[in-house]
């Protein structure tokens, strides 16, 4: 196994927390439905919809590309426990077109903003 991608990403959370009141749809267009009912479990759930919207940005960026060409909702950041990524459809076809067999998520916050470091690891393509 070795490192096929790298990405980082940087949200802020009153950011997110203004898109989600003044876009309903927002959550619904950009979030699975396991993301939604996690991050609305919590008093602040503006915080947990940040670090998962930077996420999915982190999980782009590792893969090579970005969110025009991988759709939001085909890349789940779990909750509860370490972070996982789950990739389905688009993203899950970029991944297995470069020999991507998982991406690896870290996440921190501060007051303000969610963190997110993705690397995806895999055999690479034609190895």
């Amino acid at each position: 196994m070795q490192i096929l991608g790298l990405g980082v990403d940087l949200a802020d959370i009153s950011r997110v927390d203004a898109l989600l009141s003044k876009y309903p749809k927002f959550a619904d267009r950009c979030f699975t439905e396991h993301e939604r009912e996690y991050a609305m479990r919590f008093a602040q759930p503006a915080r947990r919809f940040a670090a998962r919207f930077a996420g999915k940005e982190a999980v782009m960026k590792s893969l090579g590309t970005g969110w025009r060409r991988i759709r939001w909702q085909d890349i789940e950041i779990t909750g509860g426990g370490k972070p996982t990524v789950r990739m389905r459809r688009t993203a899950a076809e970029r991944a297995a077109s470069l020999g991507v067999v998982e991406v690896l998520v870290t996440i921190t916050h501060t007051d303000d903003t969610a963190l997110v470091m993705a690397v995806a690891v895999g055999v690479g393509v034609g190895e």
